[in-house]
């Protein structure tokens, strides 16, 4: 029987990583989730406490997925508690991907926002000159370094973790090595995912310069198949129309990086 992909499918839990004291990788077989491309998400149903869009993790296990979840809000923490042998529903995949180019790339990530770029880098060549920069607010909420450095098997790759408050890597926030490194350098493409604000800077130092830059945004969603409304940005819904923007058209949502929507539909200032 063919599988609806608009209806939770049942699965079980097998393993937990603790990636820091916030973060866990949930992990679980499927035949579906671990082959999306990297951009794609999933809606999670959390028995009990409610529904959320993931962006779905890689597995170095064949026919297995995951989702890397921190503890924040009623939703999230759900997901976080589930336990071993514990089961959620996941529907999907929806969305669209990255449009992956050649040469000289620039993947940028803050918290959770790595998930979708470490799906990206299983999907770059061997012959691309990669870096990777990683945000993080302090040292012991730095993940995925190791498993980057492994994805990235040629003498091209960089790997470069900054924390805000300089207890490990580069001292500062991602979005001035950023702008250090495109100031400099000419990448051929520069993918970003993370706070939005964060992606907003990524995005502004990219396209101001003509480089090719894409962004996964994160934004409220209810439904993920673009009926509820709660992702509109402008004219955009999210689920529906991304979750991947490119530049130019970021550039003209006026909504981007400035208003966001709240649980009930109403717009708030980013707080920078």
């Amino acid at each position: 029987m063919q599988r609806n992909l608009n209806h939770p499918t049942i699965v079980t839990i097998e393993k937990i990583i603790e990636e820091t004291p916030t973060v866990r990788t949930l992990v679980f077989s499927d035949d579906v989730m671990p082959n999306v491309l990297p951009g794609q998400f999933a809606m999670v149903w959390i028995p009990g406490v409610n529904e959320l869009p993931m962006s779905v993790m890689i597995s170095k296990e064949t026919g297995k997925a995951a989702f890397t979840v921190r503890k924040h809000g009623p939703s999230s923490t759900g997901l976080f508690n589930v336990p071993v042998g514990g089961q959620i529903g996941i529907r999907g995949p929806y969305g669209n991907s990255f449009d992956i180019k050649e040469g000289k790339l620039l993947l940028v990530g803050g918290g959770t926002g790595l998930v979708p770029m470490m799906r990206l880098l299983t999907f770059v060549k061997p012959t691309d000159d990669v870096t990777v920069l990683m945000g993080a607010k302090s040292k012991d909420e730095v993940f995925f370094e190791n498993l980057a450095n492994d994805l990235l098997t040629n003498n091209l790759h960089h790997v470069i973790v900054s924390t805000d408050d300089g207890s490990y890597g580069e001292k500062g926030f991602v979005t001035d090595l950023v702008e250090k490194l495109v100031s400099k350098t000419h990448f051929d493409a520069v993918y970003v995912c993370g706070p939005e604000i964060m992606m907003y800077k990524t995005v502004q130092s990219a396209h101001s310069r003509n480089i090719f830059v894409q962004a996964s945004l994160e934004r409220m969603m209810k439904c993920g198949v673009g009926i509820c409304g709660s992702c509109c940005m402008g004219e955009d819904l999210v689920c529906r129309d991304g979750t991947v923007f490119d530049g130019d058209h970021l550039s003209k949502n006026i909504e981007f990086g400035h208003l966001h929507r709240n649980k009930a539909g109403i717009l708030e200032n980013y707080q920078v």
